[in-house]
């Protein structure tokens, strides 16, 4: 029977089957979930906490850029709603309307605090500082959750994914790397029978996906034996902070990321040959899909 919760302990002892590990995304990288929980999900729970309705579309494109076409895709809820706060600030048109502007004090000190980011060091922080706007921040946290888990209908994984998985499964050990809840992750591996192509769920209750990686190969495999598969670049940040390799699922190109990966990148890795040349072309075509400045700014 799967395990619905995993710890650090879980992650550090993680027994080693093959000679390669691989790591994988969830959100937008195996499923075609992130915008549906964007777009439908956490945007309009954004704007009911702080009261931004009559500033919506506005909000909305500081989001979408954030967490969908940007290169800060895929990054934790709490530095992405920093990020959405301070490009909002300042979008064209939005403190002329008058609109109560967001107060970023708390929120900036939470993220830049150095805890492990998620829900129940909040939590601590709320019952440490009684913080009105931390209180706001939890509650709107806990609210996607809730929302997502009650009405979040059903994305089924991409097809090629599932291929990919089950040949990863027979020659690397394979876990999770995502900031999704792990609750989320559990039931939605769960839901679709798929949670036995990996060893482990890692969520954000365990670090940063770079922590994940670290606690999961360090003392254990070759570093040019450890693959990175994701769909943002704090995926790829994580990989080269822990000297690994990372193969990117292009935004947009979900599909055929994974076909390439079936066909060619996966014997690749598991050769050799997929350092150099070959990782360095698929990541200069990856981030130039996901842009550092939002275009209303050019």
């Amino acid at each position: 029977m799967p395990k619905a919760h995993y710890s650090l302990d879980d992650l550090k002892n993680l027994p080693k089957k093959h000679d390669s590990f691989v790591g994988v995304d969830s959100d937008g990288c195996v499923f075609d979930t992130m915008s549906v929980k964007q777009k439908d999900h956490f945007h309009p729970l954004i704007i009911k906490y702080w009261g931004l309705e009559r500033c919506e579309k506005e909000l909305r494109a500081c989001a979408e850029f954030v967490n969908l076409y940007s290169r800060f895709r895929g990054v934790n809820r709490f530095p992405a709603l920093l990020h959405v706060f301070d490009l909002f600030v300042d979008y064209p048109g939005v403190k002329a309307s008058g609109v109560a502007l967001p107060k970023l004090e708390a929120l900036r000190a939470y993220v830049n605090s150095g805890l492990p980011l998620g829900n129940p060091s909040l939590k601590a922080e709320v019952a440490r500082t009684q913080d009105t706007e931390l209180v706001r921040l939890l509650d709107w946290s806990l609210a996607i959750n809730a929302d997502i888990d009650a009405n979040m209908k059903p994305v089924k994984p991409y097809v090629w994914a599932l291929q990919a998985l089950g040949m990863i499964r027979a020659t690397s050990d394979a876990i999770v790397v995502s900031q999704t809840p792990e609750e989320a992750l559990v039931k939605e591996w769960n839901l679709h029978k798929i949670h036995d192509f990996v060893n482990l769920i890692a969520g954000q209750e365990l670090g940063t996906k770079a922590e994940h990686l670290h606690v999961a190969t360090k003392g254990k495999y070759v570093a040019d034996r450890v693959l990175m598969i994701g769909d943002a670049q704090g995926d790829q940040a994580a990989a080269k902070k822990n000297h690994a390799l990372f193969y990117p699922i292009n935004p947009g190109q979900e599909e055929a990321s994974w076909e390439r990966f079936c066909k060619e990148a996966y014997a690749k890795f598991l050769d050799g040959t997929f350092a150099g040349a070959y990782e360095d072309k698929l990541a200069e075509e990856f981030n130039s899909l996901l842009p550092e400045i939002p275009p209303w700014q050019h």
